[in-house]
């Protein structure tokens, strides 16, 4: 009877085995797609990144809009600010479109408007001047046109960059890599201006009459960034994927849940929320619907889930008042950064005497823009990494409540750790060493000592860039990142703006003082220390009120270690 028995309980033995050793086998498979696509949308964003930064190389041409164009030194500046605050000013609304829609869509709008901006800049530069010593030429087009371009590259530039930054914070914000992971795209973003200029300088450039290589074809180069951003962009929309997006909706949602912040939510008490649909399968009524219909009602229900979620985010990040003592410091210490990398070129001018006879200078802006950016991205490699090494876990989610926030303090490190706030000061603190060392006096009459101011404001403002993101994800999580980043993103543009006020101010009077030497040129240039000293001694006070800001957001009575946040 046993061995009767025996061949009809083999077969569903095996078929059983089978079906464990497929499924095991369908998951494995999933889990190497799903890193796949992973690792292609942090390539696709490398790529974009390494791109999307093309305003950087502005000085490489801006001075041929003085000479071809005819353009007044305020009218350049007019067409750089008009990009810069293209660039900075939407940021929060393409981030907020970026969390609901994805990273694709804002790919192929930039490449659509840097396709657009360039060929629309290339088509005015070659127009030539509109006004030449008094008299009018009919083709030259308006200084607004060209303005126009720049704005548009300004949207196109923000709009690729977070595409690509956005995908790499979700899809390895859970990660133990999520620093480096972070601080790769931002750093390429700094690499970019600086290959996009070598190519412009060394390949397509003009040919003098005698046969040596002239200045950069504007015409060409402004087409070659058409074209190569358009091409990048498209990349983009295909290849920027956000992977197990819903797993991280889900869970934001369920420690939402167990903080305790969803009792006064309308979507909770409702019955309206993640559960909705499972509790509705369960009735007889629901269970006649086919599973088109069910499928159909599971992704509506997701899709509402995911914008309730994301605007709650929205919502308490806004309300949360150690988000605009973070954002503070930020506007403290990256407006003076900022206004460093835009006036360099007249700093260095002010270190000898504006007269050939006297003084060559040993160094260039030129040098120096690429000290910044290479010192920047070596910084951002550099801190994203070590903070992936020392910085604390976090074992809990970006949300506590007074009540609960000592219950849920993480556990105890057992390794030694330092807190990405230390990493954010000692950045902080290199780069206002760097205006310190300016306003002394150091460098004046010693160029070649400029180097070292470069260094640690590049190094100190590159780390800035990496770091604050980076501590943003980590206290308010990653499903609602390019929101809340691009929120804190907008202030560098009122920063460049302030300073760079007043360093124009500090100039001009230092000049009228009595350091003119306006019989050279109709523009009055500033010799001497009294130049820039005042703006820089104020910068390194504002870089210090700066790192107090930030303090006091992590270790004040509301602050992120009383919170248990492992930052």
């Amino acid at each position: 009877m046993t061995s009767n028995r025996t061949p009809l309980l083999a077969p569903d033995h095996e078929s059983f085995i089978s079906s464990s050793s497929s499924s095991s086998l369908a998951r494995k498979n999933l889990a190497r797609r799903r890193d796949i696509t992973r690792y292609v949308a942090f390539s696709s964003a490398i790529l974009s990144c390494l791109c999307a930064g093309s305003i950087t190389a502005y000085s490489l041409y801006g001075h041929l809009f003085q000479e071809r164009l005819r353009y007044t030194q305020l009218q350049v500046n007019i067409v750089v600010i008009g990009a810069e605050l293209a660039l900075y000013l939407p940021v929060s609304l393409f981030g907020y479109f970026c969390d609901r829609y994805g990273p694709a869509p804002l790919s192929f709008c930039s490449a659509i408007l840097f396709s657009l901006g360039y060929l629309l800049a290339a088509f005015t530069y070659k127009s030539g001047a509109k006004d030449y010593y008094g008299y009018t030429i009919e083709r030259g087009w308006p200084l607004w046109v060209m303005v126009t371009a720049f704005v548009i590259i300004g949207m196109a530039t923000t709009l690729m960059y977070l595409s690509a930054v956005t995908t790499c914070a979700k899809n390895f914000g859970k990660g133990k890599h999520k620093g480096l992971a972070l601080a790769s795209p931002i750093a390429a973003f700094g690499l970019s201006g600086m290959w996009q200029s070598q190519v412009g300088s060394r390949i397509l450039y003009e040919r003098r009459h005698n046969g040596e290589r002239g200045d950069v074809d504007v015409f060409k180069f402004f087409l070659f960034l058409a074209f190569t951003l358009l091409a990048v962009g498209l990349l983009g929309t295909f290849l920027l994927k956000i992977v197990d997006e819903d797993e991280l909706i889900d869970e934001a949602v369920e420690e939402l849940e167990r903080s305790g912040l969803l009792e006064d939510s309308e979507f909770f008490r409702g019955g309206r929320g993640y559960g909705a649909i499972d509790n509705a399968l369960d009735d007889d009524a629901h269970e006649i619907r086919s599973i088109e219909d069910d499928n159909k009602a599971h992704e509506e229900e997701e899709a509402r889930k995911k914008t309730w979620l994301l605007n709650e985010e929205t919502r308490r990040f806004l309300k949360d008042r150690t988000m605009w003592w973070l954002a503070a410091g930020f506007l403290m210490v990256s407006g003076p950064g900022e206004a460093f990398i835009t006036n360099l070129g007249t700093i260095i001018g002010t270190l000898y005497p504006p007269h050939p006879a006297i003084a060559i200078v040993p160094t260039s802006a030129a040098t120096h823009v690429s000290i910044v950016a290479i010192t920047s991205t070596v910084a951002r490699i550099f801190f994203g990494t070590m903070t992936d090494l020392l910085a604390p876990t976090p074992a809990a989610h970006h949300y506590q409540s007074a009540a609960n926030s000592l219950a849920s303090l993480p556990p105890r490190e057992t390794r030694f750790t330092i807190s990405r706030i230390t990493f954010l000061l000692v950045s902080a603190l290199l780069l206002s060493l760097g205006q310190v060392i300016l306003a002394s006096g150091l460098i004046q009459n010693h160029a070649e000592r400029f180097w070292l101011v470069s260094t640690l404001i590049g190094s100190g403002y590159g780390a800035l860039f990496s770091l604050t993101p980076l501590i943003i994800s980590v206290i308010w999580g990653v499903e609602n990142f390019g929101t809340n980043w691009g929120i804190v993103a907008m202030v560098p543009a009122a920063g460049a703006t302030i300073w760079g006020v007043i360093y124009s101010n500090v100039y001009q009077w230092a000049a009228n003082k009595g350091s003119s030497f306006s019989d050279m040129d109709e523009d009055v240039l500033c010799y001497g220390k009294q130049c820039y000293a005042p703006t820089f001694w104020l910068m390194a006070v504002s870089v210090w009120i700066g790192c107090g800001l930030w303090v006091w957001a992590w270790k004040g009575p509301h602050g992120w270690s009383r919170r248990g946040v492992a930052v």
